[in-house]
């Protein structure tokens, strides 16, 4: 799963999500959230935000034979997924998605400082720090940090950074 270990990636790069790594999105959403879930796997993320009051209108996935690139609209406020990793999905991913609706997308937090990301990050509203969390379902705290990323493609003004747990974005100096 990550380029620190020798572990073999699972195939479609199915990790359930942590709810740890659910909890930093929480204070972003709107109450009774409407989402989208395009890559649902195992349904665990739509589970952690129903339980935080958050409505899901749609849940699909390949295994289910929906691919999250034929999606054609959404009556949802927004997608919100834990989509594959592998950048051969991910690219094209995130610009389909973020042109239906607002984008959250909980990814690798390295990849915001890629070149090959700059493309999306002019789409990036919010980076919202989820640090390392276990992706295995153990103690161990993994090997790479996390983020949610809100992409749309309307976006307006610079990307709002947040810190691990910080309530408010973090603002440049002068």
């Amino acid at each position: 799963m990550g380029k620190r270990t020798s572990y073999p990636r699972k195939s479609r790069d199915y990790y359930p999500t942590p709810t740890e790594a659910v909890d930093p999105i929480l204070r972003h959403l709107r109450p009774r959230t409407l989402f989208d879930e395009p890559c649902v796997g195992g349904g665990h993320l739509v589970r952690c935000l129903e339980e935080a009051g958050h409505l899901c209108v749609s849940a699909s996935d390949l295994a289910s034979g929906q691919d999250a690139m034929e999606i054609q609209s959404t009556v949802a406020d927004c997608f919100i997924t834990n989509p594959p990793w592998k950048w051969e999905v991910l690219h094209p991913l995130i610009t389909h998605l973020s042109d239906l609706a607002p984008c959250w997308l909980l990814l690798n937090a390295d990849v915001a400082h890629n070149k090959r990301m700059a493309v999306h990050m002019a789409r990036c509203v919010k980076f919202v720090s989820v640090g390392r969390c276990s992706w295995m379902g153990n103690k161990v705290k993994g090997y790479e940090n996390a983020a949610w990323f809100l992409f749309d493609a309307n976006r307006e003004g610079q990307t709002q950074f947040y810190a691990r747990g910080a309530p408010q974005p973090m603002i440049e100096a002068p």
